[in-house]
């Protein structure tokens, strides 16, 4: 959207009383990210009749592709939306509104790649760029809404996005991140097989790249054939986020997983044996309907064994349309609060234990800002993700340093929150 608007000559601006059109785009996939994104279209809406001038509030994303009825009854405040495959149609609708037409039409169905087909600008850091490498998911977990708001699994054509990824990296994005809402299926429904370690390989061919990174790989889609092309390959970051949302065989079951923790032992594994150096995240769910205390304590069992390097832990949402919506027995609000509290306080002591390990060793950081202070430069190496993992506070050896820069780094301090080091000469 940003790339669009650029190129119909619409500037963006810090202060929102200076807009002419206002845009939130939202998130729908939990009450939180719900109550978060109605929360920022009501205070946008303050500024729509800035000192009598007019002004449009626009809503995309999922939100208004689940809930276009429910915005347009119950937020008046709301000029039009766009759903989660008509960010194209951004640059028209506002010229529509411009011109005084009512537009809130409903959103389309999901379906279309052609949103991630534009040539557009990543408003990232000029350091990374993420590349989206499909639409949609089959899984079918059963407490999760996305595949009914985007769409079932749909792989973008191979060579379009290599060639993504080759425009970026010749921009300067010397990180490329893919990331699907599960990347281990891609290809599966366009080429009948999984491709994403061709991918990889294809996009590594790329001279200007330095590092790509992999997110949101279910463990079945972590193949003897992706690790030994992340093992052969140097720009690959030996970084895998492997989402288990649970350790009890029986949650999993109900949750309709296709892995049990015999599964995600074995993956780890093989895994850990294939990239010895490798970070590992994860992401758990607590409080789904039916979890038992003997259940909660054996995904802490399971947790405790693996030692995840990071992990993400969700307080399940009930989401109305999934089959987890109707089921009983729900887990008491506070139990499931109280289970994440014990479970973040364990992980936190394996994620200390483990940025500990890494101490004295050097990696090559890329430097992204500097400290308030101005100490320290602030960056990531190959086992941290952009704005989910701790941050690397180096302190700067000599004076030749500047933003972008990637230097190595010999690691002095760590805990679960950041490391620091210095750079290495």
């Amino acid at each position: 959207m940003s790339r669009i608007l650029y190129e119909d000559n619409w500037l963006s601006v810090a202060d929102p009383a200076e807009a002419d059109a206002l845009i939130v785009n939202t998130c729908g996939f939990i009450v939180p990210a719900k109550k978060e994104a109605i929360n920022a279209i009501l205070e946008l809406s303050d500024f729509k009749q800035p000192q009598g001038k007019a002004c449009h509030l626009v809503v995309t994303g999922c939100l208004s592709q689940r809930y276009a009825a429910e915005i347009r009854d119950q937020l008046p405040e709301v000029d039009a939306v766009l759903g989660t495959a008509d960010y194209g149609k951004i640059a028209t609708l506002l010229r529509r509104l411009a011109g005084g037409e009512a537009c809130y039409d409903m959103p389309g169905q999901p379906g279309s790649l052609a949103h991630l087909m534009v040539s557009r600008r990543p408003s990232t850091p000029a350091s990374y760029a993420y590349i989206k490498i499909a639409e949609g998911c089959s899984n079918r977990c059963a407490y999760c809404a996305i595949p009914s708001i985007r769409g079932p699994l749909r792989s973008r054509p191979m060579e379009e996005i290599v060639e993504e990824a080759a425009r970026l990296a010749a921009d300067g994005y010397g990180e490329l991140i893919l990331i699907a809402q599960d990347t281990g299926r891609y290809g599966l429904d366009l080429y009948g097989r999984r491709r994403l370690p061709e991918l990889l390989l294809a996009i590594c061919k790329i001279k200007d790249l330095r590092l790509l990174r992999v997110l949101y790989t279910y463990s079945d889609g972590i193949t003897d054939e992706l690790l030994d092309v992340m093992r052969r390959e140097p720009k690959i970051a030996h970084y895998l986020d492997m989402p288990i949302q649970h350790g009890s065989d029986a949650v999993l079951e109900r949750m309709n997983r296709k892995d049990r923790a015999a599964d995600i032992r074995a993956t780890v594994a093989r895994i850990r044996a294939a990239l010895p150096d490798v970070v590992l995240r994860t992401t758990v769910m607590v409080g789904f309907p039916g979890e038992t205390a003997e259940d909660f304590e054996a995904m802490l069992d399971l947790l405790r064994d693996m030692r995840f390097d990071r992990l993400g832990c969700f307080v399940f949402s009930p989401e109305e349309g999934t089959p987890a919506w109707s089921m009983r027995p729900r887990v008491h609000h506070k139990t499931a609060a109280q289970r994440e509290k014990r479970l973040l306080a364990s992980q936190q002591l394996i994620a200390t234990e483990k940025a500990r390990e890494r101490i004295g060793q050097v990696v090559a950081v890329t430097l992204e800002s500097v400290e308030d202070r101005g100490i320290f430069y602030v960056g990531r190496s190959y086992g941290e993700a952009p704005e989910v993992d701790p941050l690397i506070y180096v302190a700067a050896a000599s004076d030749d340093l500047h933003l972008g820069q990637t230097c190595n780094v010999r690691l002095a301090d760590a805990d679960a929150y950041e490391m620091t080091g210095v750079t290495v000469l």
